[in-house]
């Protein structure tokens, strides 16, 4: 099996029209866990990461088995009033209004190497916001990546500065 055969499609969901993309199956099985953390590791070996960053909630996962596995610490950039320090906010555009992620001001030193990590890239919003915080603390982020992509949403193009890479590529939404 390769990975993508441990997401769950769910259609119409949250709303009509969408195929949502499940990572919580390859969560929940440790064979498409396994899998797919070894290519994201093998992906960002030899590049000098010294942080990872994790993306709330889905990000935080796979983010800290990568943290792990590289021997490197784990930062988490979260929603809105979750934090209870000191933060850096960006907000970032939804289909109906903004929202923000927020950042500890001293969780990345200046000249940091960061590998940004998400579950999903769809528009790329939520991204580019972090790796904006990542930037704002002094960090360089040395490479984005992702277990699923949804080209159709052209979330990648918003990401061109920088080294993304996505374990799964699913057509439509």
């Amino acid at each position: 099996m390769n990975v993508a055969d441990y997401i769950r499609t769910i259609p119409d969901f949250p709303k009509p029209g969408i195929q949502f993309r499940d990572v919580t199956t390859l969560f929940g099985n440790p064979l498409g866990l396994q899998s797919a953390a070894n290519e994201l590791i093998n992906l960002s070996l030899n590049k000098g990461i010294t942080k990872v960053a994790g993306i709330d909630a889905r990000g935080f996962i796979m983010g800290g088995i990568l943290a792990q596995a590289l021997g490197v610490g784990f930062v988490p950039i979260r929603k809105k009033g979750k934090l209870p320090y000191h933060v850096y906010r960006e907000e970032y555009a939804l289909e109906y209004g903004t929202d923000s992620i927020e950042i500890h001001q001293d969780a990345i030193e200046k000249g940091e190497k960061v590998l940004l990590h998400d579950d999903l890239l769809a528009t790329g919003g939520t991204a580019v916001a972090a790796a904006r915080l990542i930037e704002k603390c002094g960090g360089e982020v040395v490479q984005i990546s992702f277990i699923v992509e949804l080209p159709s949403l052209d979330g990648r193009a918003k990401l061109s500065s920088y080294d993304v890479h996505s374990l799964i590529v699913f057509d439509g939404e």
